[in-house]
């Protein structure tokens, strides 16, 4: 059945990016930094909890910073949606160029010896690269395009099951919904990769490298820009004018 949601390869490519940098994103501060999530709150609530009862692992400060810095970042995004409305090229590259911006701020920080993934430092590379996912969210949030939450994959998954042929459905999004899931898992398996192979500071500097394409990539898709009003037509010379309403 064809996508009664349809939009273009180049803006779906740009979000398939964005989706891999959010692998890349989690598997950094997962397993560079305690176990934390700064793309994936419903995570952190859970490991949250883990840590108040107290199991090993587990960083109470950190679930908390991931969770407020995730919390400001959305309300930013929110903002930005809200005065950029109408502008959708704008909105949205100004959106990435943030959180390109704040990754690249923890990785610059991270190479300078400021900031690290040990002790109080790693809560300000959480606290930046978790603000800057709550833009992420926001703003895709705010674009609304089915399956293409970029961040959380849950109801992705569930849709490919309850709108199957053997769930009753039609298969709507049946793509956009793999390639989702692809692009997660393959953002996941490069920053492990890299974490493992390579360390953390190097795999900071690929995941800034990955939301700069992003945001150059917003930048460039013809498709944002806002449709052009059409040029008032002018009367034909002869034809007879329109009949005047009588007052009432």
């Amino acid at each position: 059945m064809p996508d009664r949601n349809p939009i273009s390869i180049r803006l779906q490519a740009v979000l398939l990016c964005l989706t891999t940098a959010t692998g890349i994103i989690d598997a950094v501060c997962y397993l560079g930094m305690g176990h934390v999530l700064v793309a994936n709150m419903t995570g952190n609530i859970v490991f949250l909890g883990l840590a108040l009862a107290g199991a090993k692992g587990f960083t109470i400060s950190s679930f908390l910073v991931a969770l407020g810095s995730f919390l400001i970042g959305a309300t930013v995004g929110g903002r930005l949606g809200k005065v950029l409305d109408g502008h959708r090229r704008r909105w949205l590259t100004t959106a990435s160029l943030v959180q390109a911006g704040l990754a690249a701020a923890a990785a610059l920080a991270v190479v300078a010896g400021v900031l690290g993934p040990t002790g109080t430092a790693r809560l300000w590379v959480i606290a930046l690269l978790g603000g800057g996912t709550g833009v992420q969210n926001a703003t895709i949030r705010r674009l609304a395009i089915p399956d293409m939450t970029t961040s959380v994959l849950t109801m992705t998954i569930t849709g490919l099951g309850a709108d199957s042929a053997l769930g009753g459905g039609d298969h709507p999004r049946r793509g956009r919904r793999l390639e989702s899931i692809a692009a997660m898992l393959i953002g996941a398996l490069v920053g492990g990769a890299l974490m493992v192979h390579v360390g953390f500071t190097p795999t900071l500097g690929v995941l800034a490298g990955v939301l700069a394409l992003v945001t150059i990539g917003f930048a460039i898709v013809p498709e944002l820009d806002p449709p052009t009003e059409p040029a008032p037509s002018r009367p034909v010379r002869g034809a007879p004018l329109p009949p005047v309403q009588p007052a009432t």
